[in-house]
């Protein structure tokens, strides 16, 4: 199903105008080769950054992780957290939208500490 600007998927919402229009585009191509919806998707947002502010080697880097008994964003090599919340959906809630509009990458956590996955390359 192509998209549109006013018809696309939910993991365009939060991306700014310029990029889930070129994002948009990118996945109805990549639709028309056959690609299936969900690899389009993933494939159309990083590209689409990527025609829009270049590079990701220059983009801030941020990581939602456990600490003590809370979770935390915090810019890579940072000491101060920039949200705190008692959980980490509260946590996403807030960072998925601070991150995105920094242009940023997120590496979210496991408790544990080991990496869960990694959004917005």
């Amino acid at each position: 199903m192509p998209w549109t600007k006013n018809d696309y998927p939910d993991s365009f919402k939060n991306l700014e105008p310029d990029v889930r229009n070129k994002a948009i585009e990118i996945a109805n191509a990549l639709l028309r080769e056959g690609n299936e919806e969900g690899r389009a998707i993933s494939i159309a947002t990083a590209k689409a950054r990527e025609y829009v502010h270049g590079d990701s080697a220059n983009r801030p880097k941020y990581e939602a992780k456990a600490r003590n008994e809370d979770w935390i964003l915090m810019k890579e090599g940072g000491e101060r957290a920039i949200f705190k919340e008692d959980t980490k959906d509260d946590l996403l809630d807030k960072a998925k939208p601070y991150v995105n509009d920094h242009n940023g990458i997120l590496a979210v956590y496991h408790a544990d500490g080991s990496l869960e996955s990694t959004l917005y390359e």
